[in-house]
């Protein structure tokens, strides 16, 4: 990755860290109901303190239903030669329908932002394009796709895709999150699913690219945490074709997430049992039908464990899923109003936006809240 897109970043930022920091906020209209972004606007806003400036960001569901079955790519340039390098290689792959530099709004709070265009395309005859000697019924249009990402990400310099899903995009930079919103002009779009993160502890550097969500097809995640396991996670997903490029272990969970919900077919009810697998000696207690499926998972997918304080909130086209660390380390309150769901690190961004709800609850540790879009607009 570029060092001039590494370095769009505030350097007056004290060095110091707050443990339960992070601000996670997400929203579903269960209905498929599209409603605009000021409503996670001033959710993630009321946590504020929970964030340090360098990073924020926004993923949003059915805001482009003009070309919802379209790939919707969003990308980060340091220079337009890097975008020149990067449109080239797209037009070898892709017709390219639409393109234009995403809009924005001038704000003082924003500082050196890279260029940021989204571009909508349709992938050309896949079967001549894929570069590997394998069976055609073998792969997808989604495995060319992740493919592509990864490959550009790691190895096109000054350029970043952040965001490669369908119906769906990602908005993010190095800002509190209330300022990249207004900087994206989020009040303006209209999705049915939305998800905001605002960042305080890290091991990594702020940049733009670096920001959360952290996205690959429909998939995108939002965390508070730190992951003492990334190292054996990167190493599990690079071992099955996911390169980590970004040093940062948000990224290991968005990849864990494609691998065994999209390639695995994993069911959402029991992906916590191997992401926040239960300690040994509470399987040992289990029924045995309930045993004998936890220690299975737990032994196949190992390396998929996440260790560590973590509370994430992952959006996809047909759900959100949120989920704890198996004892609760890091804060989750969930809330439910008529067709909405909401989930937060804190009950007042809830309460903000939605006075009283129908049922407040706090989700035990590596147990999972889901929400299903039963009908889209």
């Amino acid at each position: 990755m570029s060092m001039a897109l590494i370095k769009n970043r505030k350097s007056d930022i004290p060095d110091f860290r707050v443990s339960s920091g992070c601000a996670v906020f997400g929203i579903l209209n269960e209905s498929g109901t599209c409603f605009d972004g000021r409503m996670i606007l001033e959710g993630i806003k009321m946590m504020h303190d929970r964030s340090n400036g360098l990073g924020g960001g926004f993923a949003a569901y059915g805001i482009y239903p003009q070309y919802k079955n379209d790939w919707a790519f969003h990308i980060l340039y340091d220079d337009d030669a890097a975008r020149s390098r990067m449109e080239d290689i797209l037009k070898k792959s892709f017709a390219i329908l639409y393109f234009e530099e995403i809009p924005t709004k001038r704000s003082a709070a924003i500082d050196n932002p890279p260029i940021i265009f989204r571009y909508f395309l349709k992938l050309k005859d896949i079967y001549s394009l894929y570069e590997r000697n394998v069976p055609v019924d073998s792969f997808s249009e989604e495995d060319f796709i992740v493919d592509f990402v990864l490959k550009m990400n790691a190895r096109v310099q000054g350029a970043y895709i952040i965001s490669s899903g369908k119906n769906m995009g990602i908005f993010k930079g190095v800002g509190f999150p209330e300022d990249i919103g207004n900087y994206f002009r989020i009040d303006e779009y209209k999705g049915y699913l939305w998800t905001s993160h605002g960042r305080f502890p890290t091991n990594s550097v702020g940049w733009w690219g670096g920001a959360h969500p952290f996205g690959l097809l429909n998939w995108s995640v939002v965390h508070n945490g730190e992951i003492s396991s990334y190292g054996r996670n990167q190493r599990y997903v690079a071992s099955l074709g996911y390169e980590c490029s970004l040093s940062t272990d948000t990224e290991a969970i968005t990849y864990l997430f494609d691998l065994l919900a999209r390639k695995k077919n994993i069911d959402l009810e029991i992906m916590n049992m191997i992401l926040a697998a239960p300690l040994w000696e509470r399987i040992e207690r289990m029924p045995e039908d309930d045993r004998e499926l936890a220690m299975t998972l737990r032994i196949m997918y190992g390396g998929a464990l996440i260790n560590g304080p973590f509370s994430i909130i992952v959006g996809h086209n047909d759900f959100m899923y949120a989920l704890n660390d198996r004892i609760k380390l890091r804060p989750m309150v969930a809330a439910r109003k008529n067709e909405y769901l909401y989930v937060s690190s804190e009950e007042s961004a809830i309460i903000k936006v939605c006075p009283k709800p129908d049922i407040v609850w706090r989700p035990e540790g590596g147990i999972p809240v889901i929400g299903r879009i039963r009908k889209k607009d």
